[in-house]
């Protein structure tokens, strides 16, 4: 396979720019203007052209992009422009070295050109670019296009070399991976049924304004913290605070996740009830920018599904290009206007309990992996143990719902006081006493899964002294020492700056590393059951990953959500693509031997509908 390595320089100004607009918003706007773009064959002397749209595209079509990898840096971008803007031009493989530094390097390593540059000791990147703003291709004097050509092919040159250094050791499946990801956006399938959108965003508008008049305040003091604060210390209620864990200092707890400010829902008196729940109907706008955002899309064509390869520590991925498709609401009516194209329906595929059972496989829990192998109700069985009934049969559903939170929730050293504060925002209350025993109960009935923590805060200390250890069951992965924890995909979980510290308010040491967050450096504390939720994640993914490119290859993925693959399939194929979907989820890669995963399924017209999964048994098939 050929590589051919571009890169596109592209008109922005002030206002129009990707610093202020989405990707997708950016290409297919009217204001998009090509300045030029360079394309290097099998890492040779880049070409370089500039020219309108259509000259452009007629250029690149000299390459043989469907026999290629295409490499580039952002590839979302610049493959998008070539799918959009160039008359359909789509590689037979595509590369990206940002994506592969996330990998390599950190979800928060600073992915720019210039600084993989210098990283790698492979050139500098030069600074044409900013002497561009607000300069369309015919203001360019002959010498200023001549500095701005040189500056596309050395981002070329320095692409290549970039990629050839990264790719070595760089797993194939992953290379796939970064293949799918980008096209799930550059070649978009999904439409948006824009009409019941706009009808969901005027219902959204006018619930925020009818909360509003109920409690009779501006928005603006419904917005701001200090006004706020007063309004409920007029009504008599001490405003919730909490110590911001950006600045370490106390702040007001007026945000969805904060319980304090949640339970003033149930406030005897009704206007503070009322109160709050402007505020928090007003104050996470979330749905209403979100729906806003989707109904431009739907103006401009179909649905670009922006996802970031290794956007968290554990390689899964995230949102991205302003849209986190990763949180949307299962109620969200935005799920119900995402389409399959017409003549073809969503088939949506979540793997059941992954991390629940990679847990009890990779701590060597038998009895616990030989019942999900079985498809037995490991809540329903948890939930006997905890009330004593027996038999199983006899669990409430309500008694199964506290297993069910045992099982999913105890498995990284839950304590007592989370275990029941977890259980206190599902509506389940029960005292500290009855929580601890509990905890006792999950840990004696998984003595393995305890006895991996413990491993595990041994592997860390390993870390600290820079020495080797395995952990967890024979042959998965490997400690590292500083280096971190090697996976099955040949990729390291890192901890930057591992060290042993005192905690000042426990009085006792602690084990952490250095956590960035865009400029900022966080200190996160780490522990045996926090580093094998680490594992469990990363293991998850891996396998997620592995089994949707066993799907890819017959069936096209448009999306994935945390455990689940949303793919496309014809209106009359849906009974045997499910089961192959089923059948791909289900099986177990060659690292994975002996874990037992399952699958549920579900297809419909729109995303909403594809979400009412259950197993190719229960669907009869």
């Amino acid at each position: 396979m050929n590589l051919l390595c571009l890169d596109f320089e592209t008109y922005y100004d002030k206002d129009y720019s990707l610093m202020k607009m989405t990707t997708e918003e950016y290409i297919r706007s009217p204001l998009f203007e090509i300045i030029g773009v360079a394309v290097s064959t099998n890492g040779g002397e880049p070409e370089w052209f500039s020219g309108s749209v259509d000259a452009t595209a007629l250029w690149l079509r000299k390459f043989d992009w469907e026999n290629s990898m295409v490499l580039a840096h952002n590839a979302m971008f610049d493959m998008s422009i070539l799918n959009w803007q160039c008359g359909g031009l789509r590689p037979k493989r595509i590369a990206d070295t940002l994506s592969m530094a996330r990998a390599l390097h950190g979800t928060e390593v600073r992915g720019s050109l210039a600084y993989l540059a210098e990283h790698y000791k492979v050139g500098v990147k030069g600074e044409e670019v900013g002497k561009a703003i607000g300069k369309h291709r015919g203001d360019f004097t002959p010498t200023e296009l001549a500095a701005y050509a040189g500056y596309c092919r050395n981002d070329v040159s320095l692409t290549v070399d970039i990629f050839k250094i990264m790719a070595e050791g760089f797993a194939a499946s992953e290379m796939e991976l970064i293949d799918l990801t980008v096209r799930m956006f550059s070649e978009p399938k999904l439409t948006i049924n824009s009409i019941d959108l706009l009808e969901h965003l005027g219902n959204i508008k006018a619930a925020k304004e009818s909360l509003l008049d109920k409690v009779g305040i501006t928005r603006k003091e419904l917005m701001s913290n200090i006004k706020f604060a007063k309004v409920l210390i007029a009504l008599g209620v001490t405003p919730p605070t909490k110590i911001s864990k950006t600045t370490g200092k106390v702040t007001s707890a007026f945000a969805k996740s904060d319980e304090k400010f949640k339970e003033l829902l149930n406030h005897s008196n009704p206007d503070v009830q009322a109160l709050v729940a402007a505020r928090l109907g007003v104050k996470s706008t979330l749905e209403e920018t979100r729906t806003q955002r989707f109904i431009g899309i739907a103006g401009r064509g179909l649905m670009p599904v922006p996802l970031r390869y290794y956007a968290a520590h554990t390689g899964r991925w995230g949102g991205d290009d302003k849209l986190n498709l990763q949180n949307i609401p299962r109620t969200s009516l935005i799920k119900k206007a995402l389409l399959a194209p017409e003549g073809y329906v969503l088939v949506d595929a979540d793997s059941s309990q992954i991390e629940a059972r990679t847990l009890a496989w990779f701590a060597g829990q038998e009895d616990l992996v030989d019942a999900f192998t079985n498809n037995e109700d490991v809540y329903r069985m948890m939930a006997a143990k905890i009330y004593h009934i027996f038999p199983i049969s006899r669990v409430s559903t309500e008694q199964r719902f506290v297993g069910k939170i045992a099982v999913l929730g105890c498995g990284y050293g839950m304590g007592a006081d989370k275990f029941q504060a977890m259980l206190h925002s599902y509506g389940v209350h029960m005292t500290l006493t009855q929580a601890e025993e509990i905890i006792y109960i999950y840990r004696r009935a998984n003595a393995k899964i305890k006895d991996l923590w413990d491993a595990a805060q041994h592997a860390i200390k390993t870390m600290t002294e820079n020495k080797t250890c395995s952990l967890g069951k024979d042959g998965v992965l490997e400690v590292y020492g500083l280096q971190g924890i090697k996976l099955p995909n040949g990729l390291f979980l890192k901890y930057p700056n591992l060290r042993s510290m005192v905690d000042e308010k426990k009085n006792q040491y602690v084990y952490a590393y250095d956590n960035k967050r865009g400029a900022q450096v966080v200190t996160t504390h780490i522990y045996g059951g926090k580093l094998v939720e680490n594992i469990c994640q990363a293991l998850a993914r891996i396998a997620i990953g592995d089994q949707m490119r066993q799907v890819a290859k017959k069936i096209p993925v448009v999306l994935t959500v945390h455990d689940a693959i949303a793919c496309i399939v014809p209106e009359d194929k849906w009974a045997e693509s499910m089961r192959f979907i089923s059948d791909c989820m289900r099986t177990a890669p060659a690292w994975a031997e002996g874990l037992p995963f399952n699958c549920e399924v579900g297809y419909g017209k729109n995303y909403s509908d594809s979400g009412k999964k259950q197993t190719i048994e229960a669907w009869g098939l």
